[in-house]
Formats: structure tokens, sequence, C-alpha cells
């Protein structure tokens, strides 16, 4: 796996093989990839972000995307824009 990801997403995907896990987080679309070809489900920040929202255990998204932003994570418009419409759609 090393030839096409980067160590950390080698280590996640490879982890969750032998540890049995279904679910794994990434970002980068080449390791999302090579997750979903070995069977794993793949989630990343806004996934997490959504289910957080909608379990109750955090705050806004807009306030999620500043405290990400204070620590040099950042989510382009795109993105927020993406996640803001699909907790609008869970609220429904």
């Amino acid at each position: 796996m090393l030839n096409t990801l980067d160590r950390g997403e080698a280590s996640v995907i490879q982890a969750a093989l032998d540890q049995q896990v279904a679910l794994v987080a990434i970002e980068e679309v080449v390791g999302r990839r090579v997750a979903r070809l070995a069977g794993l489900g793949v989630t990343g920040s806004i996934g997490i972000l959504l289910k957080a929202r909608t379990l109750g255990l955090t705050g806004s998204l807009t306030d999620s995307f500043a405290r990400l932003r204070a620590h040099g994570i950042w989510l382009s418009t795109q993105v927020q824009a993406f996640a803001l419409q699909e907790e609008a759609r869970f609220k429904e």
C-alpha cells in the first residue's frame, strides 16, 4: 500500500483490516479509493462533524469550522456549504 498511499493512510487501512473495523476516516481521494477496494467504509472530517451534530455532541457546524481553522485545518467553502446543506437535510 505504501506505493500509492502515505504512511498514515496505509496504517489506518491495515489496522482496520487487522482489527476488523468496518469504517475508517480518510480525507484523500486515493486513500478513500484503496480503503473501499479493501471493503472498508469511509468517512472524513465532514462525516464525523455531521454525525456529532446529529448526536448533539457538538455546537454549530460554523463554530466547528472556525475551531478547525484555528488548528490549521482548512475546509473549502464548497465543502462547508455541502456540510451545511447536509445538516439542513438531516433536520427535515
